[in-house]
């Protein structure tokens, strides 16, 4: 192959299919991008697959001469970022390809691309949502994901399709996040879920195009008259312009979550979402991420305490607007960021119960009386 590209744009469709390739590959092949020329000359197609996750990109080129490479993918998108801003000059030569930017020259041994697996082909698109909301929700939701790979159900994102309202759940089995928002399916009548692998949507949002939409793609199966389920080994696909990705489906069914919302509450505040997170973090400066940090709400006002005698201290007075009993509650820090972090309005309610039942964090709706798109529920935790 011989080609001009702009720096720019080939560093960003080299990062987005990057992104998911595997530090330490089972088959040193799956470490590779795949590079392709297309027939007609005009664009570069690039492509990463570990057997999970699929990314394709294109980019526009100038190419003198068409063909395919497959070389290391995290090493292509650390030369291509660092090169000098202008045109960028690939050109192969059997195993060795040159990449040019400026004074800079790289060669890259190329792998062997007869050995590079078939990338999956894209499920039947089932609808679209605007990537901005479908970004954001996922920003929103994903933290409260867990880490713990031995309980896979509780590492992934929950997609719940139902008519015009999608709704994306994480629980990590401490606190539950979730964001209602409103997609456009190809069929009113939709009603299908999926779980997601968490870190996978996320690393999947942060390249999606600003003020666009993604199509959703999903692979379902037929149970009954007018009933579709997504399968176990079911697939779930976006696409974004000219990127694309594929990812499995965690093999789980998910918590019921919604009962453990409750229904009724004691005690509300509500409160500036900024100052409260600065807040929040100053105190736990003295505190880890497992140690409470105590919050003391009255009529007014909410004291934020950290520390205890035999250790450092803090403490923190902002104002609230509470109504209920006065009430001492506690919880992890992180968990409190990660809470306040979801809400995008201004000002944020607080519900409470009782000190050790689970508190439940919202956005403010415009219209009083309206759903909130955004709900946190957090387990407190027990402090002498």
């Amino acid at each position: 192959m011989k080609l001009r590209v702009d720096r720019d744009a080939f560093a960003e469709a080299v990062a987005w299919t990057a992104r998911a390739l595997p530090t330490r590959p089972a088959v040193p092949v799956l470490a590779g991008t795949r590079m392709e020329v297309a027939a007609d000359g005009t664009s570069l197609h690039l492509s990463g697959f570990d057997y999970e996750v699929s990314t394709r990109a294109s980019v526009e080129v100038l190419s003198e001469e068409g063909g395919a490479a497959l070389v290391p993918g995290r090493l292509l998108a650390e030369i291509v970022r660092n090169l000098p801003p202008g045109s960028v000059f690939i050109d192969s030569d059997g195993t060795k390809l040159r990449i040019t930017g400026g004074a800079a020259r790289f060669t890259l041994i190329t792998m062997p691309l007869e050995d590079y697996p078939s990338l999956p082909a894209m499920p039947g698109r089932i609808g679209s949502v605007p990537a901005d909301a479908f970004a954001a929700a996922v920003r929103q939701v994903c933290p409260a994901a867990s880490r713990d790979d031995t309980l896979p159900m509780l590492t992934g994102a929950y997609l719940d399709f139902s008519g015009e309202a999608l709704s994306v759940v994480a629980t990590d089995r401490y606190r539950i996040a979730v964001r209602e928002l409103w997609w456009s399916p190809e069929d009113p009548g939709l009603d299908l879920a999926a779980l997601v692998p968490a870190r996978t949507l996320q690393d999947t949002v942060k390249g999606m195009i600003g003020r666009s939409n993604v199509d959703v793609a999903l692979s379902t199966v037929t149970v009954g008259e007018g009933v579709s389920l997504s399968p176990g080994e079911g697939m779930i696909g976006f696409e974004n312009g000219e990127r694309r990705t594929t990812t499995r489906l965690i093999d789980s069914d998910f918590v019921k979550y919604e009962s453990w919302f409750p229904r009724e509450f004691g005690a509300r505040a509500e409160v500036a979402v900024a100052p409260l997170a600065e807040a929040v973090k100053r105190v736990a400066l003295v505190a880890d991420r497992h140690t409470p940090l105590r919050l003391a709400f009255a009529r007014g006002e909410v004291v934020l305490e950290a520390g205890s005698g035999e250790d450092a201290q803090a403490v923190e007075a902002i104002e609230v607007d509470y109504e209920g009993d006065p009430l001492r509650i506690a919880f992890r820090p992180d968990y409190l960021v990660d809470g306040l972090s979801g809400v995008e309005t201004d000002t944020a309610y607080l519900h409470f119960t009782e000190p050790t039942k689970p508190a439940v964090f919202t956005d403010v709706p415009a219209k009083e009386g309206d759903a909130p798109a955004f709900r946190y529920l957090v387990q407190p935790l027990r402090v002498p």
